[in-house]
């Protein structure tokens, strides 16, 4: 009997060894594309950051002229390589969806006030590299440069016809995600520039219901995947919520995906998903793949996405063979 339970629990794993080995499977073809976040700006230090945080004031020394979420910022990213720009969106009274990172105006700009509730003209007029410093607050390289740089998505959009994004809803407003969709509604041209929305669930599940074709996550969404696949992707099952979705994936918890990495992208490319590289999770929700040892952790060559925070300096770490 024990000799009948040693050969059964045997043949088991042997089973899921088979569906889930990387010995017996080779990574599916395709390209390394790259994601700039917020395009080409500034870093800053990662440690201690919550949703209050004025990163504006924490800078490292500035290695670029350039402030997130702009139109030179975006240019700079592709120029560098990046497939995919991923940029942030408010919708202010005026119906505009301003481009811009906080929900207030305080740390960044000589502004004040919530971003959203904030008239484009007005945020037009304002200095969006006031508030950056190095040291403290005893210099601060930007102020004056960045008047009237905060751009909007139109604006965006008119820029780089043949652009692509990833746009990220700031508000719990599903008034945001109807805005987009009317906004490509509109103007048609636009919707192959949309590459996905994430963010606020309410806004992007709005988007992802009215935009035909257009894919998306949410925390939630992203939860629900990793942790279904975790449940079933030892057969090789892949849950609904993970499919025709983007999948996103902590470097540092890959491993602890069935099948990770070969089987793992086959099965999400299978269920008409994008596999999303970010950097290590803990700390900083914005991690991106931006060191040598990030790059050097990834299986080569990966052909899904990588998410960084600094295009100029991994692009030809990733992509070695094209620059």
């Amino acid at each position: 009997m024990f000799r009948n339970v040693l050969l059964y629990l045997g043949g088991c794993g042997l089973l899921v060894w088979s569906f889930n080995s990387n010995l017996i499977a080779d990574m599916p073809e395709g390209e390394t594309r790259l994601i700039a976040h917020r395009g080409v700006h500034q870093i800053f230090s990662p440690g201690g950051i919550d949703n209050d945080t004025c990163t504006a004031t924490r800078i490292l020394p500035p290695e670029n002229p350039y402030l997130e979420n702009t139109i030179d910022s975006m240019r700079a990213a592709f120029d560098a390589g990046a497939d995919v720009v991923e940029l942030d969106v408010h919708l202010t009274p005026d119906k505009k969806f301003a481009v811009f990172h906080d929900w207030t105006l305080d740390c960044r700009t000589d502004g004040r006030g919530v971003t959203e509730e904030t008239s484009m003209a007005v945020l037009k007029g304002l200095d969006i590299g006031y508030g950056y410093t190095a040291d403290g607050g005893k210099t601060f390289p930007f102020r004056g440069k960045g008047v009237g740089l905060m751009p909007t998505l139109d604006d965006v959009l008119e820029a780089f016809p043949d652009g692509r994004f990833i746009v990220n809803f700031k508000s719990r407003r599903a008034e945001e995600g109807e805005a987009l969709a009317a906004l490509l509604q509109a103007r048609p041209d636009w919707r192959p520039a949309i590459w996905a929305v994430y963010g606020g669930g309410e806004p992007t599940e709005a988007a992802l219901a009215q935009i035909d074709g257009l894919s998306g996550f949410t925390a939630a969404s992203a939860k629900s995947c990793l942790l279904g696949y975790l449940a079933t992707g030892w057969i090789g099952f892949v849950p609904e919520s993970c499919r025709d979705t983007i999948v996103p994936v902590p470097q540092n918890y890959a491993w602890l995906l069935w099948g990770w990495p070969n089987r793992f992208v086959q099965r999400m490319q299978e269920a008409g998903s994008e596999v999303v590289v970010f950097g290590p999770y803990g700390g900083d929700a914005n991690a991106g793949v931006d060191w040598p040892e990030d790059v050097a952790a990834l299986p080569s060559p990966f052909p899904g996405y990588i998410w960084t925070n600094r295009i100029v300096e991994t692009a030809p770490l990733l992509r070695p063979q094209q620059q």
